[in-house]
C-alpha cells in the first residue's frame, strides 16, 4: 500500500482519536467514574474486534500467544493505561491541550526508537529535518497548552 495512503489513513484515525476521550468522559458520568469507563469502552472495541476477526475469518492462533515474550503482552495494558488516562486528565485539561501533549511524547518516543530499531523495525537516522519536526511539534504542544 502506497505511504500517502497509509499516512492518510493514519491521518483519519489520529482525528478520530480526539474524539475517544471526551466520548468516554461523558460515559463516565453515566457509568461510575474513569475506570468503569475504560472497562466498558475496551469491552465494546472487544466485542466489535471479536466480530470483526470472526467475519474475516482469520481467527487467531492462540497458541502463538504461550510462546510470546511477556512483552509482546502489554499491548493492551498500555491501551488501558492511556485510555483510562485520558478519561481523568482530558475534561480537566482540554482535548486539544491533551492531544498535544500526548502527541509530542510519541513523537519524541517514535524518534528514539526508530533511531534503534526498536522490536526488530528498520534503523532510521536522526537526520536535522526529522529532529526539527519533532521540535516544532514540541513547541506547538507548548503553545497550545497555554491558556489565552
Amino acid at each position: 500500500m502506497p505511504r500517502f495512503v497509509l499516512a492518510l489513513w493514519m491521518a483519519l484515525v489520529g482525528g478520530l482519536s480526539a474524539l475517544q476521550p471526551s466520548v468516554n468522559a461523558r460515559l463516565a458520568d453515566r457509568v461510575g467514574g474513569f475506570l468503569p469507563s475504560a472497562l466498558v469502552s475496551f469491552s465494546v472495541g472487544t466485542a466489535a474486534l471479536l466480530v470483526i476477526v470472526a467475519a474475516s475469518g482469520r481467527l487467531p492462533r492462540l497458541s502463538g500467544v504461550g510462546g510470546a515474550p511477556w512483552w509482546e503482552l502489554t499491548g493492551g495494558l498500555i491501551g488501558a493505561v492511556y485510555v483510562a488516562s485520558t478519561i481523568l486528565v482530558f475534561p480537566r485539561l482540554g482535548t486539544a491541550a491533551g492531544m498535544a501533549s500526548v502527541i509530542a511524547a510519541q513523537l519524541v518516543a517514535g524518534l528514539l526508537l526508530d533511531r534503534v530499531g526498536a522490536f526488530g523495525f528498520e534503523r532510521i537516522p536522526l537526520g536535522p529535518a526529522r529532529v526539527a519536526g519533532v521540535a516544532f511539534l514540541i513547541l506547538g504542544a507548548v503553545l497550545v497548552l497555554r491558556r489565552g
